[in-house]
């Protein structure tokens, strides 16, 4: 049996013979041909070329016989002799260089003429003849011999020029045989070249292009068909390992069906076991798989879609997480999902998973839903809330009876005081004070966690809310030895707020600075526009003592008090308010430090929607959110820590 290699190279040897003959009848008609345009152009060529220069020599003694006549006798004989030479020299290439039949005698004919033309020339150039006996001379014997010399040698020259035509036509007609010739061997190459074209269709190809659609199919998951395993060549064996291998696949496929059928039966079974309230959505949005609890409570039944349900908090989550790529949970200012169980009020923290194909692989091929049971938390931080609150009233009135005794006392009303009296009346006053204001942040942050804040919320000019917090500030900084500036530029959009409210939010952070600073620092307070999320951010910075690290994360929550406080300084309420305060806004706040190198506190504040407005709102910004990189450089190492907003 002849093998694939064979058949291959026994039409590609057939190709490269007829190759080769076409290659060698072709080069040797070119050699030929080559040969005879050679002859003719290196002597013909060379002939027409000598008569054509005798011509224009004797062309040139004619002239010179004109000067001589004129009188120019030096000029004239020096041309004569010279053209002399000149067809004398083109007369012996020519005699050289005989090729044609009559030729020769033409030649001879042409030495003779130029010997007489010769001798009568030199008559003519002798000194001391008259001009009428040269003008005789020439007329009776020189001009009927240049008349001949120049017919002998136009005729010569026609000669030539005659062979070399009849050589081009030879030579055409050698190119023609040579390309009829090689046309058909180029013919008889082609129907060999069509001959194996058939032949490695019908030995290879075809077995190819069945391989190919066999692949196909396996690719497409039809693994039934059978390739024909006629021949015993190296297709008909790959013909073979192709019907072996389809059908180990088909057995693979087979066993990997059950088990994962298993496997997903016991997954779901698990799943569905689980106590908290979880869902598998698809891409499409439609629920694939869920646990009980999730069905009970949610509806989150498998084929259900999320646009279905009454739970317009769930699509935009499942979109957020599957366009960020990343774990999402519902904005905290949204607050949680409130659900109502068996007559009980129940409230989860909904989380937005995507799941991706494999952990080196981003692309997500679903979307897992937890839904957090966060009521035990929501129900302790109610109680605590009402606890405060209730403790707060609670306290209020005998500590203003209390406060109202030692007003009294310190006036003696009741009676003269001695000096130690007083001292001790004077701290139980500082304290009632002290404790006063405790309470009364823990009845603002109450009402704020309640939403019972009232805003009165109005643009504002961002340079405005600065300064008159600067203005309240500036003789306690001037006391201390600080330096208060206000850095906010006048081209900043308006900011939508409640100027009351935001003057707190700025006495709360400046009272943190200056605690923090001591004499000789500096509070600045600075501002820039953030265009992606069309705020203004507003930035209190110090030169002080700094945070540690471990206290930033908690630095906003109650009774959180850096370390190295004085005791009397505060009960940590302080920055927790300007929180509430500022995230009624719909703003954030962050804080930056590093011991040693001073403080950044910041909160954000939306910006009026107008119309007309550029994109960042209200008047065009100066100091865009690109320049905060630049406004936060001071202090440097602080600064470089704040968090974006």
């Amino acid at each position: 049996m002849i093998g694939i290699r064979q058949k291959l190279m026994l039409g590609f040897g057939g190709l490269l013979a007829v190759l080769a003959v076409v290659g060698a009848m072709t080069m040797t008609r070119l050699d030929a041909l080559g040969q005879a345009l050679s002859l003719a152009l290196t002597e013909n060529y060379r002939s027409v070329a000598a008569c054509q220069e005798m011509k224009n020599a004797l062309a040139q003694m004619n002239d010179g016989l004109f000067l001589l006549l004129n009188g120019e006798e030096a000029v004239g004989a020096a041309q004569i002799s010279a053209q002399e030479s000149r067809f004398a020299r083109a007369l012996a290439v020519e005699l050289g260089n005989i090729t044609l039949p009559g030729e020769g005698e033409k030649a001879a004919q042409l030495k003779t003429l130029f010997a007489h033309y010769e001798q009568h020339m030199g008559q003519l150039t002798k000194a001391g003849q008259s001009n009428e006996a040269r003008l005789l001379l020439w007329l009776k014997e020189i001009r009927p011999l240049a008349q001949d010399i120049r017919a002998v040698a136009q005729d010569i020259l026609l000669l030539n020029q005659a062979n070399m035509e009849g050589t081009d036509s030879a030579a055409r007609r050698l190119a023609t045989t040579a390309s009829h010739r090689l046309l058909a061997a180029v013919l008889i190459a082609a129907l060999i070249a069509l001959l194996y074209a058939w032949l490695v269709q019908r030995w290879i190809l075809r077995p190819i292009s069945q391989m190919t659609e066999l692949a196909h199919d396996i690719r497409q998951g039809r693994l039934d068909l059978v390739l024909e395993e006629g021949g015993g060549d190296e297709l008909g064996r790959l013909a073979e390992a192709f019907n072996a291998m389809t059908a180990a696949l088909r057995q693979t496929r087979k066993d990997e069906r059950l088990t994962l059928l298993r496997s997903r039966q016991a997954t779901e079974e698990v799943f569905r076991a689980l106590p908290d309230a979880v869902a598998v959505f698809d891409l499409a949005g439609s629920v694939e798989v869920a646990t009980e609890t999730s069905e009970r409570h949610f509806g989150l039944r498998p084929g259900v879609r999320a646009e279905d349900l009454r739970c317009d908090w769930l699509p935009p989550l499942l979109r957020q997480a599957l366009a960020e790529q990343r774990t999402v949970e519902r904005d905290p200012l949204l607050g949680c999902v409130q659900q109502f169980i068996g007559g009980r009020e129940y409230f989860f923290q909904p989380t937005a998973a995507p799941i991706p194909l494999n952990p080196k692989q981003g692309e997500p091929t679903g979307i897992a839903l937890i839904l957090k049971d966060v009521t035990l938390a929501h129900e302790q931080q109610e109680l605590k809330r009402s606890a405060a609150a209730t403790v707060s009233h609670q306290l209020r009135t005998p500590l203003t009876s209390l406060r109202m005794a030692v007003h009294l006392l310190l006036e003696e009303q009741a009676g003269p005081l001695t000096a130690q009296q007083a001292d001790l009346l004077a701290s139980a006053r500082d304290e009632s004070e002290r404790l006063t204001g405790i309470l009364d942040g823990l009845i603002d942050i109450s009402r704020m966690e309640a939403g019972k804040l009232p805003l009165h919320l109005q643009p504002a000019a961002p340079r405005l809310l600065a300064e008159e917090a600067c203005a309240a500030f500036a003789a306690e900084a001037k006391d201390r030895g600080l330096t208060l500036r206000n850095e906010v530029s006048d081209e900043l959009p308006d900011v939508l707020a409640d100027a009351v409210k935001i003057g707190q939010v700025f006495a709360n952070l400046l009272t943190n600075a200056f605690r923090f600073t001591g004499a000789g620092g500096e509070v600045r307070i600075r501002a820039a526009a953030d265009e992606q999320q069309a705020k203004v951010v507003f930035l209190v910075e110090d030169s002080g003592a700094g945070i540690p690290s471990e206290t930033l994360g908690h630095l906003f929550e109650q009774f959180c008090r850096a370390p190295g406080q004085d005791e009397r300084s505060g009960a940590g309420l302080g920055l927790a308010i300007v929180k509430e305060i500022v995230q009624a806004h719909g703003g954030e706040v962050g804080a930056a430090s590093e011991l040693g190198q001073g403080a950044a506190l910041r909160f954000s504040l939306r910006i009026v929607e107008r119309e007309g407005r550029n994109e960042t709102g209200g008047r065009p910004s100066g100091i865009q959110m690109g320049a905060l990189e630049n406004i936060w450089r001071v202090p440097t190492s602080v600064s470089d820590g704040i968090p974006s907003n």
